[in-house]
């Protein structure tokens, strides 16, 4: 049974050494300490990191953001657990923290729409598109992303 608890600075170290291969490689993090010297990422005072466990195991994290009318939702799972159901799995469970945390506002994310393995996996959990894919830049490059709404 997967767990989650506010990510520790350990844990934030740890995550910013996952590296991913091939055209996932783009999610691969900056190192944690040039993070905090410019405040973005795992620095970022604005984002709300909580670790994901099983069975003592960092599996991954997951980040809510309180907008004024929806939640966003980030999600990274450890390389070395991809395609083992967890990404469905910490999607569902981020969704109830997200109600709870903040009653009444609709939870969204954003997804590269390259990226059918996260789309498949956020469908299962009780996402859906809704719109046109939309060009935008982020900090890791400019991309096409899908928004994705929970049912």
């Amino acid at each position: 049974m997967i767990e989650f608890h506010k990510t520790t600075e350990e844990e934030k170290y740890a995550i910013c050494d996952w590296k991913y291969g091939g055209e996932y490689a783009i999610y691969n993090n900056p190192p944690y300490g040039e993070q905090v010297k410019m405040h973005r990422g795992f620095a970022n005072p604005k984002n709300n990191f909580y670790s994901c466990m099983d069975e003592g195991r960092l599996i991954g994290y997951i980040n809510l953001i309180e907008e004024e009318t929806e939640v966003f939702f980030g999600i990274g799972v450890n390389p070395n657990f991809c395609d083992q159901g967890y990404g469905q799995q910490m999607s569902k469970k981020a969704c109830e923290l997200a109600h709870q945390l903040y009653p009444g506002k609709p939870v969204y994310l954003e997804v590269r729409t390259w990226n059918m393995r996260a789309v498949r996996c956020y469908e299962k959990a009780g996402f859906h598109i809704v719109g046109e894919p939309i060009k935008q830049t982020t900090p890791i490059g400019e991309g096409t992303f899908f928004h994705m709404v929970a049912n």
